[in-house]
């Protein structure tokens, strides 16, 4: 990396970064994962973590958003095949909260895109 790079980035397992993932993490888990210091990005360089952003209109690196998006709307078909299983809603998940979350993920996936 250089000192001088001005780009904001997306880490490299983007769906599994950010505040929220280690509130999940720490709520279920009963652990408090720290930030790191350095992370590496969608577009395969290592970054100061203040360098990143998980807000797409923040991500200034093309190569971070193409990814960003890419790992968005994989996860987003993800969670829509695994919706599709039997017993979705014994494990308290309806059809409707399972739609909402993959509309959720690909409306930021297009974020990233445009």
């Amino acid at each position: 990396m250089s000192e001088t790079d001005p780009h904001i980035h997306v880490e490299k397992k983007v769906v599994e970064t950010g505040a929220e993932f280690r509130n999940v993490v720490a709520s279920t888990l009963g652990h408090v994962l720290d930030a790191p210091t350095v992370v590496t990005t969608g577009c395969g360089h290592q970054v100061p973590y203040a360098m990143t952003s998980q807000r797409p209109e923040s991500v200034t690196c093309l190569a971070c958003r193409e990814h960003a998006h890419r790992e968005y709307m994989k996860f987003a078909d993800q969670v829509e095949h695994m919706c599709q299983m039997p017993g979705l809603n014994i494990a308290g998940i309806t059809p409707e909260s399972a739609a909402e979350a993959v509309a959720r993920l690909r409306e930021v996936a297009k974020r990233f895109s445009g």
